[in-house]
């Protein structure tokens, strides 16, 4: 399977990510105050691009508030929706995804749960549990601290992919992940993880803005990735101006993600 990939820009990148984008990747909290944002993705909309809609989980600390939620796939009428999870809550995270499975989106709009979990027995349990509430396809975060519980590397980033490479393996040994099933990567702590799930078919379409945030903190990929991650976010960055943009460090770093996870 060819792994659909989404980079998370500054705003004033978002028509330019169309030229390296498979997909486009909204955060819901973007969509509520910015014009500009909204204006673009409601265009990607219209000429026919896949959109999957995030929660903002990441972004907030918590998932945007219902109604909100239920206003902007209405309005945008995304292919995927990230329904709410709370973070590394298991139970709380099912309870949600348990409320959401009955609630009707508007038709072609479907629902992704994402894995939470404090250990690999309960990201089991929960993979399992959404599965039998009928959802289709389920994301795994890149920075649950469990992961570093499983694979304990004293680089903590290195740890966390290797650790999110651990889970997704045992699971898929255990026989709870099949190669039918269909899988989101959720950010990542350093960019070559992704090149690791080389014969899992199940891993759908990822989304980080690690190439483009290392571009912006002047970090150059090398052959081999990065050992750690870049410390902003796109809180850090999204009203910055283009002419700030180094496009020469920008395109370097996305063309070698592609190369490093052959992609």
């Amino acid at each position: 399977m060819l792994i659909k990939v989404s980079h998370e820009v500054p705003r004033c990148l978002l028509y330019d990510s169309e030229n390296f984008n498979d997909y486009d990747y909204a955060l819901v909290h973007l969509l509520e105050e910015d014009e500009t944002y909204r204006e673009y993705f409601l265009e990607a909309r219209d000429k026919g691009r896949y959109i999957i809609l995030d929660n903002s989980l990441h972004e907030l600390g918590v998932a945007f508030n219902d109604a909100g939620l239920l206003k902007w796939v209405e309005e945008l009428r995304p292919n995927e929706f990230i329904i709410p999870d709370v973070w590394c809550d298991r139970n709380a995270s099912v309870v949600n995804a348990r409320k959401w499975a009955s609630i009707e989106l508007p038709e072609g709009v479907e629902k992704v749960a994402v894995v939470q979990a404090t250990t690999i027995h309960e990201a089991a349990t929960c993979y399992q549990t959404y599965k039998d509430l009928g959802y289709q396809k389920i994301a795994f975060s890149y920075g649950a601290s469990y992961y570093n519980d499983i694979v304990p590397h004293p680089n903590h980033d290195l740890g966390k992919a290797l650790g999110r490479l651990s889970v997704i393996s045992a699971l898929y040994k255990t026989k709870v992940i099949s190669q039918n099933d269909r899988i989101h990567l959720l950010g990542c702590a350093v960019p070559q993880e992704f090149g690791w799930y080389k014969g899992y078919d199940c891993i759908e379409s990822i989304d980080t803005s690690n190439p483009v945030m290392a571009a912006l903190e002047n970090i150059r990929y090398t052959l081999g990735g990065l050992h750690k991650k870049p410390k902003a976010n796109m809180n850090d960055y999204y009203y910055m101006l283009e002419e700030e943009v180094n496009w020469d460090l920008l395109t370097d770093n996305l063309t070698k993600f592609r190369y490093i996870n052959d992609l």
